[in-house]
């Protein structure tokens, strides 16, 4: 007979956040077994390497040598996440990877009932009355408590002395220069944005923009004819054109023509 015991790791760098959540766990009316307490990208990293995956993972953004959201990007979880956080800025890069809730600190006790009642509703959804996951379930389990992600609408760009909005379903695509990033119109209209290339990341979605390169962030809409180059690399032209030639790197070639396609 196999256990139902809740398998948790907790990633947390601040010694009183992790006894407090252990203390709240500890007053939920359900077996739960804390694996261990983790508090840097490393270790977790490290963890992840070694051991097998736990039923759930409470994970803070900020720890004590990066974000949180750089163990992604080393190792496979395939665990359901729940975020801890002291501050609400990181909520969509959250649902990005395996989040299925985002907990601000501090913790109230009602809010992680209500995130461990969501686990398990899901759970249960997908397993039945069977306690095991199976990957493929998972995945669907993730799909299934992920938000739709709050993608902008809209930017603002200083003209001036005033302020205009720009829809974003009328951009053709973001390009740098010297540390400027500038927002084209289908109208070919130019406009200056407080944000980086790398914030866009955030704001848009993949879906319909991609990065080609350390220059442009692209719309679909804006490409208009690609070409093979020179050492298996991309050239792309866009709509409004530039000037300057457009290249996807080799490494991201498959990338961009998986974006297209879907």
């Amino acid at each position: 007979m196999q256990s139902n015991k809740l398998k948790v790791l907790i990633i947390e760098d601040e010694p009183f956040a992790q006894q407090e959540l252990k203390r709240l766990l500890a007053n939920i009316p359900r077996e739960i077994e804390i694996l261990e307490c983790i508090d840097s990208v490393e270790e977790s990293i490290e963890w992840f390497q070694e051991k097998e995956q736990p039923d759930l993972v409470f994970m803070d953004i900020q720890l004590s040598d990066g974000l949180s959201f750089e163990i992604f990007k080393s190792v496979k979880i395939n665990a359901p996440v729940i975020f801890t956080t002291a501050f609400d800025e990181y909520a969509i890069r959250a649902f990005k990877v395996n989040s299925i809730d985002y907990l601000l600190k501090p913790i109230e006790p009602l809010q992680l009932e209500a995130a461990l009642t969501k686990f398990d509703e899901i759970r249960k959804q997908y397993s039945g009355n069977d306690s095991n996951i199976s990957l493929n379930q998972l995945e669907q389990i993730l799909q299934y408590a992920k938000p739709k992600a709050a993608y902008k609408s809209r930017f603002i760009a200083k003209v001036g002395d005033q302020i205009k909005y720009i829809n974003t379903v009328d951009i053709a695509y973001f390009f740098a220069d010297d540390n400027i990033v500038f927002l084209v119109t289908e109208s070919n209209g130019k406009f200056i944005i407080d944000y980086s290339l790398n914030q866009l990341i955030d704001f848009l979605d993949p879906k319909l923009f991609f990065r080609l390169n350390r220059t442009y962030y692209v719309g679909i809409k804006s490409i208009f004819k690609v070409h093979k180059f020179f050492n298996s690399r991309l050239k792309v032209e866009l709509k409004p054109t530039v000037e300057e030639t457009i290249l996807v790197s080799r490494v991201k070639v498959q990338d961009f023509l998986n974006w297209m396609e879907s």
